[in-house]
């Protein structure tokens, strides 16, 4: 799930802070939101389901895109980057979560990490930059993660019973207003409808293992348990290139640590585990907003943890959420 919460009218701005729920939030506030932003905006044309443009929208693309290339794919739903050498990130631009899914290529095989909203097909945007056979590995299994799990035949997971009830797919409380029109950039994929969007189900074809190891060919990767944010939690270690997937574990944004499934004191040890690893990364690619920040977010995520527990920083409460601000990134948890 997407861990980010749009500040200043769906924006980073540091003056002036609205937060809204991601997916909780109520049809009227949003209704109320679109003619801040339209003024002069009809109810009608709101409910005739035309994409309005929200100030989240109209400032994409982010700056940090410039820096990287573009991979032309001819997609009207995804944007693809080349990050480094044979990593690809593919971003779904139009819809307020900003989903980034990984395709990691080795000599003999590739790995997904990640399927994105399953609003369009990522299995066709994989199929146009490798021939090579493709398994899909999720960072945890909240729905606009795994929305193109059912595409693909090799689907790996970690064995609990929240990835097991996720598997069966459809939607629930947090993706019922995923493709509402004020959450979409543009339109939808085409033959997608907003009305009838669901989360289709999967099989797991492998279980894998804390610390278990993936030979793409001339590639390995590591599963690292990051337990917190769900309980399936994980992050993608590519150790001699320096590079950790960090699924929504970390990202630049407000990270969402509020839902049932989630727990603190794990998310707390989890930090901890990657922080050690800073020191010998040299790029983090995370699950949202942009493919790249720098390992020192690891240890800084880890003080503001830490921080957080010692009930050393302040935090503003908006609907019923608690939010701990630190530099580029914040905490969001519930209100107890």
């Amino acid at each position: 799930m997407a861990e980010k919460i749009r500040s200043n009218l769906f924006r980073q701005s540091r003056e002036i802070t609205i937060i809204l729920p991601r997916r909780v939030a109520a049809t009227t506030w949003l209704t109320l939101l679109a003619f801040l932003l339209v003024p002069g905006l009809a109810s009608s044309q709101i409910n005739a389901g035309e994409p309005l443009r929200p100030e989240w929208c109209r400032q994409l693309p982010r700056p940090q895109y410039k820096n990287l290339e573009r991979v032309n794919v001819t997609d009207d739903w995804f944007e693809v980057y080349r990050v480094r050498p044979d990593v690809f990130a593919i971003y779904e631009p139009h819809q307020f979560e900003e989903v980034i899914s990984y395709l990691i290529l080795g000599s003999r095989r590739a790995l997904l990490f990640d399927t994105g909203l399953g609003v369009g097909r990522i299995s066709y945007v994989t199929a146009k930059l490798t021939s090579l056979p493709v398994t899909v590995l999720n960072s945890h299994t909240h729905f606009d993660h795994i929305g193109g799990n059912a595409e693909f035949s090799e689907v790996m997971g970690e064995d609990t019973s929240f990835t097991r009830a996720s598997i069966k797919g459809q939607s629930n409380i947090y993706s019922r207003d995923a493709l509402a029109a004020e959450r979409i950039c543009g339109t939808l994929a085409a033959g997608v409808r907003a009305d009838s969007y669901a989360i289709r189900p999967w099989h797991i074809s492998h279980w894998v293992q804390d610390g278990e190891r993936i030979d793409l060919g001339g590639r390995q990767l590591e599963i690292i348990f990051t337990p917190g944010h769900t309980p399936d939690s994980l992050c993608l270690l590519d150790r001699k290139h320096g590079l950790l997937f960090t699924g929504d574990t970390f990202y630049p944004g407000p990270i969402y640590l509020f839902t049932p499934e989630t727990d603190f004191a794990a998310y707390a040890r989890s930090a901890s585990r990657l922080a050690h690893l800073a020191p010998s990364l040299k790029l983090l690619l995370p699950g949202h907003n942009v493919p790249v920040a720098e390992p020192v977010y690891l240890t800084r995520l880890l003080e503001a943890v830490r921080k957080v527990q010692a009930g050393l920083v302040n935090s503003t409460v908006i609907e019923g959420r608690r939010e701990y601000r630190f530099q580029d990134f914040s905490l969001l948890l519930a209100v107890k």
